[in-house]
């Protein structure tokens, strides 16, 4: 029974792309909001203009935070920011 229990959020969809995005929105808001809020990432003037971008941004600021974040935390991010603010749309493969 246990078993089946652990395979049914894989067998809804949007249940992993949730997860991912609370992930994504912890790591957020327990470092980046040090710097910044949210206006960042809507303004005119953005420099982010696609997702390779958006990556690339995330590894600098948590580079220079030196975070010690895995690959797996900056696509939380990623994911979490595209989704939520950017919406460029291609999730991390």
């Amino acid at each position: 029974m246990k078993n089946i229990l652990l395979l049914i959020p894989l067998m809804i969809p949007g249940i992993p792309a949730l997860a991912a995005d609370s992930d994504g929105k912890a790591l957020l808001d327990e470092n980046c909001t040090k710097c910044h809020d949210s206006g960042v990432y809507t303004r005119e003037d953005r420099l982010v203009g696609d997702r390779a971008a958006l990556d690339g941004q995330v590894r600098r600021c948590a580079a220079n935070l030196e975070l010690k974040w895995f690959d797996e935390d900056v696509d939380a991010v990623v994911d979490y920011l595209d989704h939520n603010y950017y919406k460029f749309g291609n999730a991390a493969q």
